[in-house]
């Protein structure tokens, strides 16, 4: 290598981690780009060949150092400027490979460049070093680098081209002269850059609007081997990062600097609703039941301070001596309790409960899952629960003809069917004793009071009708296609009074089972479930015989409660028709 007087200042590396550019010990030549104008390659025909292709000036280390921004925002531009110089007109070397044709430069014409056209080997050399140098930051990992041997070929044909590129350097701005505009730092906590006091370079706009000069251009032999040897690097495209390589992904590592004030306000996050059981939370649910057990509490201890007034009156005196709460029964009455009669009971406990369990889920179920439907009619189908609870009312309705049928055989409905007008006044009688909470002494072995018959005779003879004569207007019993009758008899009469008679059912089982505990459980069990008692009142208090057969009694309703499930129904409903899922 020759060693000069002066030699160029050496820049960043032309490659990730090598030497610094251009290479030690490099002096300036007289075009201003390191290579003295008499080591360019001559040329053979130079003399009498065309004139070539304008071709752009390639800049100095100095140029890339003072406007390093604008290379890596346009990183093409010299490359498109030397693939214009590549591609320029002119017959080719007999035997020279032509450059390959591109897209036409306007809609409607001619692939460009023109048939027949040879690579430039000045052009070539600038595109090279133009792409080297807007696209070869040492930021830049997932770039190929550039092997040697290349800058080896490289070199002599850009010295060809390099003697009209007139020498840069960056200046500093004089008194008065507009400076460069500063911008982002070039590393995290730096300067801005480009350094403070330079002024933009007269040359670098003078080689932008000068005219270009013509360029040699090398044998057609000579720039066939360079395109050749020119490695195509293959550039990954990067993730979205800022200028010190942190991923936008990533928040910017800057220190809080604002805080809230003693006035900021924060909404309050909304609270969420709460779960609602009916109309009402549970919150006001256990408020509504502790507010109104209060007041019912209140209402019932003023209600016995009244009527312990009333009867300590002398006209509550005469009136329990001459209403004493029951009358006496007709001649023949029998006394006494039977075990058919205590089994009918049983019975219909054990019925009543299942109906009234399936007639809340009939009531409640939107969306049945099961369905029955008749062996000779598949098209008329019901949810399985609704055939649970109409085949329930069926034995329940059996059970109550048969109840019925031998209380007028045996005698036994004097017992709960009224015979003389006394019961009215003897009820109100009953019903004062009992709010006064002195409590009346009849012997239910022999009679009722007469609170306790009316109440008898309304379930029997009452309420179990309008259930029944209710009950089959909605079901599938009744005729649909019964225009007159339907008009006579509408399902909405049947479904505002169905539904009624059943709470008075859910009520009188709920007042008729605390009356017997309360007014001798043990005496009233036995009169019920084991068919025992005496004209006595005392002869069976103390006998749990009756309180035995009670207790396996709820044992038995408790299982058919637990198996009255679609599992257990199922099979028992196949007996009878089809189950189906749809």
């Amino acid at each position: 290598m020759a060693t000069f007087g002066s030699s160029v200042r050496r820049g960043l590396p032309r490659v990730p981690g090598g030497e610094p550019w251009p290479p030690a010990g490099a002096a300036p030549g007289a075009n201003g780009n390191g290579t003295a104008p008499s080591e360019a390659p001559v040329v053979e025909g130079a003399q009498h060949a065309a004139p070539a292709e304008p071709t752009p000036r390639v800049a100095t280390p100095e140029v890339a150092a003072v406007a390093p921004e604008s290379a890596q925002v346009a990183p093409h531009a010299g490359t498109e400027a030397a693939a214009s110089s590549i591609a320029a007109p002119g017959a080719p070397a007999p035997g020279a490979r032509t450059v390959r044709r591109g897209l036409p430069r306007v809609p409607g014409g001619e692939p460009w460049p023109p048939a027949g056209v040879a690579p430039s080997a000045a052009g070539v050399a600038a595109a090279e070093a133009a792409a080297v140098t807007a696209t070869e930051p040492a930021t830049r990992p997932d770039v190929t680098p550039a092997r040697p041997a290349v800058e080896e070929k490289v070199a002599p044909v850009v010295a060809a081209g390099a003697g009209t590129t007139p020498e840069v350097t960056p200046s500093v701005a004089r008194d008065g002269a507009k400076t460069l505009r500063r911008g982002l730092p070039r590393v995290a906590g730096g300067e801005p850059w480009p350094p403070a006091g330079l002024a933009p370079i007269a040359a670098a706009a003078a080689v932008t609007d000068a005219a270009p000069a013509p360029v040699a251009e090398a044998p057609a032999e000579a720039a066939a081997e360079v395109a050749a040897s020119v490695p195509i690097e293959t550039v990954a495209p990067a993730a979205p990062a800022t200028a010190t390589g942190t991923p936008l992904s990533q928040p910017l590592p800057f220190r809080r600097t604002v805080w809230a004030g003693r006035a900021a306000r924060t909404r309050p996050a909304a609270r969420p609703e709460p779960q609602r059981i009916g109309p009402f939370t549970r919150g006001q649910w256990a408020g509504a039941v502790i507010v109104g057990g209060a007041g019912l509490l209140y209402a019932a201890g003023m209600a016995v301070f009244a009527v312990r007034w009333l009867l300590s009156t002398q006209w509550g005196v005469d009136f329990l001596a001459a209403y004493p709460g029951e009358y006496h029964l007709p001649e023949g009455a029998p006394v006494g309790i039977p075990a058919w009669l205590g089994w009918q009971h049983f019975f219909n406990v054990f019925l009543m409960v299942l109906i009234i369990r399936s007639g809340l889920q009939v009531r409640t179920d939107k969306r049945p899952s099961v369905f029955w439907s008749p062996r000779n009619n598949g098209r008329r189908k019901m949810s399985l629960n609704l055939w649970f609870h109409q085949s329930l009312d069926i034995l329940w309705i059996v059970n109550g003809v048969i109840f019925v049928a031998l209380l007028f055989v045996t005698g036994q409905w004097m017992k709960i069917v009224p015979t003389s007008w006394e019961v009215f006044p003897n009820a109100v009688s009953a019903a004062l004793q009992y709010v006064s909470l002195d409590w009346p002494t009849e012997n239910g072995w022999v009679n009722y009071n007469s609170l306790q018959q009316l109440a008898y005779f309304a379930t029997v003879f009452l309420a179990a009708p309008l259930a029944i004569a209710t009950g089959v207007r909605m079901s599938h019993v009744w005729p649909k296609n019964a225009t007159g009758l339907n008009r006579a008899y509408p399902v909405e009469w049947a479904r505002a009074v169905h539904f009624p008679v059943m709470l008075y059912f859910v009520a009188f089982i709920a007042v008729h089972v605390f009356l017997v505990f309360a007014t001798g459980a043990l005496r009233n069990l036995n009169h019920m479930y084991a068919a025992q008692g005496s004209v006595d009142p005392n002869a069976y208090a103390d006998n749990w015989t009756g309180f035995w057969f009670f207790a396996l009694s709820l044992v038995v309703i408790a299982a058919a409660w637990v198996a009255a499930r679609p599992l257990v129904l199922a099979p028992i409903a196949r007996l009878f028709g089809k189950v189906s899922g749809r």
